[in-house]
Formats: C-alpha cells, structure tokens, sequence
C-alpha cells in the first residue's frame, strides 16, 4: 500500500472516511440489535473493522487512527489499561527491535553485499539458473532477516544484471518477491506474522523448522518452476544477451573483495541462540519462548557495544519505530476481540460453518487469511485469526490450524500487488527503472494468483497429510470452557482439566452415551468442581482411585450427543495427579 499524497482533497477524504464509517457502524449496530453480540462486542468489532478500513483507505494515517481507535475502546469500557498492556504483545516488539539492529549491523558489515558477490560470481551461468538461485536465495535470505532486507538487496543484483544485459528486470523482480513471501514464512523471523504466531501459539523455532520450513521449501521450488515456465521467452532473452556479453570480453559485474566474515559470524550466533532457545529454557526453568524473545536482544546488545559510534544509529535509524507502534496498538485492539469473548463468537462460527475437523477448518483458515492478506496488512488479519484458532484449540488439534493460518497469511501476499511490504518495496524500485515495464494490477494478479494457488494446494495437502504425525497438544479446559453455553464440540481432544473430587457414578443413572477404545476396561465416576452444580461424567482406568482431594485429570474430552446437561462431556482419563498447593 504506497503512501498517500500529501496532498488529499477534502472530498476524497469525507468520501473515504464516510464510507469508513459506515461499515464500522454496520457491523457494530447490526451485531448488537440482531443479539449476536453485547454492547461491547459490538464496539470491539466496530473499531476492529474501522482500523481494517483505515489502513485500506488512509494508509499514511494508520498509527492515528490506531491510536484513536484504542481511545475509543477505553472511553467504552471494552478495554482497560491493564488489559491493553497485556494484549499489545511487548514480547513480539521487543523481539522486532532486536532483529532490526541485527539486519543494520548486518548491513554496515557487507554480509549482503557478499551475497549478491556470490550470485554473480556463478560459474555456468543462465537465466534459468541465475533466477532459480536469486530465488532461492532472496527466500532463504527472507527466513534468515525478513523479506525486506531481502528483497532490497535481490532487488539490488536484479537491476545491475538487467542493466549490463539491456533486459527488462520486471520479470525477475516478479519471481523474486513471489519466493521471498513464500520463504519469509519458514522461520520466525521472516515475517512479524511469524513471531506473532510463535508466541500467541506456543511454538518453538524447533517447531518452525520441522513443519513449516519443509513445506515452504516444496512450494518454493514447485512455484518457481511455474514461474520458470511461464517467463520462458525472458529467460532466452537472457541467455542470448548474456552469450553477447561474454564473447565480448566483458563481465557481469566487477570482482570486489567483501569482508564477509564479521557479518557470517553474527548471523550464525544470533540463528543459533534462537535455535536453542527451547532446551535453553528447559535447563533454567524458564517460562516457554523466554530465551527466544531476549536472544536477538542479547545478540544486538553485544552489537551496539562493540559498533558503540553506531549504536545510537542502529536504534533510531534501523528500527522502524513508526512500524512497530502500529504493530502494538494493532495486537491491543485485537485483543480487545479476545478481553469481550468475541473470539467465542467467531471460534463457534466457523465450527457451524466448517464443523471441527482440520479437513474443513485448515482450507478455510488457509484461504481466508489469504484472501484478507491480498488486501490489507497480513499482521491484521493474524492479529484477529489468533484469538478464534486460541478458542478452537480448545476442542481440536491446534497445531494444523497455526501453520495453515502463517501460510495464508504469507502466501497471500502473492496475489496482489499491495498484498504484502516486500512486494511495495520492489515495486517502488522497478518504477524508478526506465527500462523497466509497467506493472499493472491484472499483470500482477496472473502472475500472482496461480502461484497461490499452486502453493496454496501443496500446502493445505501436506499439512492434512502430516496432521495425523503433528502432536495433540493438551488443552487446558476448565467447567465454564465445557459449559453448553460455550459452544464447544469435543471429540477426543487431549485436555488438562482440574477437580475438586471424583465420586462414584450415580448407580440410577445411565453411563453417557460415548463410544471409545477400551470402555470396558473404565469405571464411571463423577467428577465435581468448586461450585455446587459443577460435576461432569468421568471413565476412570483401574489405577485411578476416587478422591476428595484437588486433582488434575489428563485424558481424552467427549461431547456426550443429545444431552441436555449444563456440561454435557465425558472425560476419558488417562493420568491423573494431585494438584499441588503453593
């Protein structure tokens, strides 16, 4: 989304901001007057769409109309301060500004002038192997700092190629932006989505490496093949231009000695302490992502002491303040969604919609953030995506419904032009290229669009087809998560759930209605909470004994069908342990 000019006209503006206004009251009145939502439901979501409109509308206003958008939050009592200091994600920010001092250092060190160094230096080269490297290394580049840096610098070493060969570089910037959005979502650190993810989820750098960075390196490679195909004619220009070039005498780019050692050596460190952030934590006790959030700043703290004339720079010049603020007001006023329930609404939604099974839910998470992300800010979209996947995880398995929201939310900023910062970034670059052509919205958009839907395929079938391998994390379920009111449909989702005591079973009563494996090896007991009318159905294994003690049940949590009980579930119990007193 470019920046607007500086000069709007008052009838661009009330146009733009009525319409603003109208759908934001629209989805607010209509919410609450139909009983959907409460009151300040309704206000959350007004604002929450407002902001969405805003930044679609007025881009170069979107921290203002963040900031009056949390005002009017606070002034209706749907957010309070404590609230919102809890919801604007200061561990994702502070991560960020780590990451950016990072890049900087990495910057004045040359380690990415090395790099273009590396690509040109190829030995054999074609345009076909020139563009599948670039490719994968503006993807690489994206997973290993963000998708920025990385495009600039291929940007960089596209424009000195094309330039030497007289071609047109437009081609070559389409396919490197399209792998650098799909390579910045195999790490954490390619994209803010990524570290968001991370930390609303529970996921550790481990995870992103085995899940994610596999799946990105298939659609990579598969959507640079189609790129290859459909830019075929381009790639022999290329080659014809370059076999000019050669026979003359004349080389692709003069031979300059980098010192790349400086900038290889932080890199490596700074991937490595976040790498073992996991085992780290577990070695000191420390709460999970801990180390993973104060890694980049250890590693930039040693930066800004040993480059100590450049530190001050570093953190007023590399660190996009301007970014970051508008990230933090964002992640508070999507958390307003979570601080009202709105997320119950919305989790309880898309279960009517697409039921519970991840064979519905993750093309439809998948799709959907993508569609959003080819339109508007993708950190916007995961920002509201997060709260409802948090509910869902309640009663299914979470870790298939994460990924398919990253990659939705990455990939579909393939489909646009304005559908993610890297892809502004190159372009504002090609425009200042005379012998580059004319990117047009439906030029982009059929490039743009089977590449999506190319990745976009491979990814929902290998995430299903690995489903069944990614583990069923233990939900931590409570009497009101299982209340009817709740919504909730459980089949067999693993859950933490803590009692109070476990008698034995009604006799009169009948056993709920509940197949699962091994029932006749379980005896049924009743389960109660701290409150009178808080009891669920329990099958007990032999070695589980009843008790009056406080006790924590681990096991599998069943719907019982057509039961018209406050909380209509059978816990299957599989451990259980006594709750321990402070």
């Amino acid at each position: 989304m470019s920046e607007e000019s500086s000069s709007i006209s008052v009838k661009y503006f009330v146009s733009r901001f009525l319409i603003l206004l109208a759908v934001s009251l629209f989805v607010g009145l209509g919410g609450f007057f139909s009983g959907a939502l409460l009151s300040h439901q309704a206000v959350a979501c007004a604002v929450f769409i407002g902001l969405i409109m805003g930044t679609l509308f007025f881009w170069k206003f979107r921290l203002a109309l963040a900031f009056l958008g949390l005002a009017v939050l606070i002034f209706t009592g749907s957010l309070d301060i404590p609230h919102f200091v809890q919801s604007s994600s200061l561990e994702v920010i502070l991560f960020l500004v780590g990451m950016m001092v990072i890049v900087g250092a990495l910057r004045d060190l040359g380690f990415f002038t090395w790099i273009v160094q590396l690509i040109v230096e190829m030995p054999n080269l074609s345009g076909m192997k020139f563009i599948t490297v670039t490719s994968v290394a503006s993807a690489l580049l994206a997973c290993a700092v963000d998708e920025v840096t990385s495009i600039i610098f291929i940007s960089t070493l596209i424009f000195q190629v094309c330039d030497r060969l007289k071609l047109n570089p437009t081609p070559y910037i389409l396919i490197a932006v399209l792998a650098t959005n799909i390579g910045s979502s195999g790490t954490m650190m390619g994209n803010p989505v990524g570290i968001y993810i991370g930390t609303k989820g529970g996921l550790t750098f481990g995870d992103f490496m085995m899940w994610a960075f596999p799946v990105m390196l298939v659609s990579l490679f598969s959507v640079v093949a189609l790129l290859l195909f459909l830019f075929r004619k381009e790639l022999k220009k290329f080659d014809v231009s370059l076999q000019n070039r050669l026979a003359q005498g004349l080389s692709l780019a003069p031979r300059v000695k980098v010192p790349y050692k400086p900038g290889l050596i932080l890199l490596v460190c700074t991937v490595c302490a976040i790498a073992s952030h996991h085992p780290t934590e577990e070695l000191l006790g420390l709460p999970k992502n801990t180390v993973l959030i104060v890694a980049p700043l250890v590693c930039s703290g040693i930066v800004m002491i040993i480059k100590q004339n450049r530190a001050r720079y570093y953190i007023e010049r590399e660190v996009d303040w301007w970014t970051l603020i508008f990230f933090m007001l964002l992640f508070a006023v999507a958390g307003t969604l979570e601080y009202t329930k709105v997320d119950l609404v919305m989790a309880n939604g898309f279960s009517k919609i697409c039921g519970t099974s991840p064979y519905e839910l993750v093309p439809f998470i998948f799709f959907s953030s993508a569609v959003g992300s080819a339109f508007v800010d993708n950190v916007i979209f995961v920002a509201a995506f997060c709260p409802v996947i948090e509910q869902l995880s309640q009663s299914v398995k979470d870790f298939p419904l994460w990924w398919a929201l990253l990659f939705g939310a990455c990939f579909g900023g393939n489909i646009t032009m304005i559908g993610s910062t890297a892809n502004i970034v190159a372009l504002g670059m090609l425009e200042k290229r005379p012998s580059a052509s004319h990117v047009t919205f439906m030029k982009w958009l059929a490039v743009g669009l089977p590449a999506t839907l190319l990745s976009g395929v491979i990814v929902v079938t290998v995430i299903l087809a690995l489903n069944p391998l990614m583990a069923d994390r233990p939900a931590d379920l409570n009497f009101e998560k299982v209340d009817k009111a709740s919504g909730h449909h459980f089949a067999g989702k693993l859950a933490h759930f803590e009692v109070s005591a476990i008698r034995a079973y009604d006799s009169g009563a009948a056993a709920p209605a509940v197949e699962f494996e091994g029932r006749d090896n379980y005896t049924f007991a009743t389960a109660f909470g701290k409150n009178a009318d808080e009891a669920i159905p329990v099958a007990l294994p032999k070695d589980v004994e009843l008790t009056e003690s406080a006790t924590t049940l681990t096991g599998a949590m069943y719907s019982v069908p057509e039961s018209d009980a406050k909380y209509p579930v059978l816990l299957v119990v599989k451990d259980a342990k006594p709750v321990k007193t402070k």
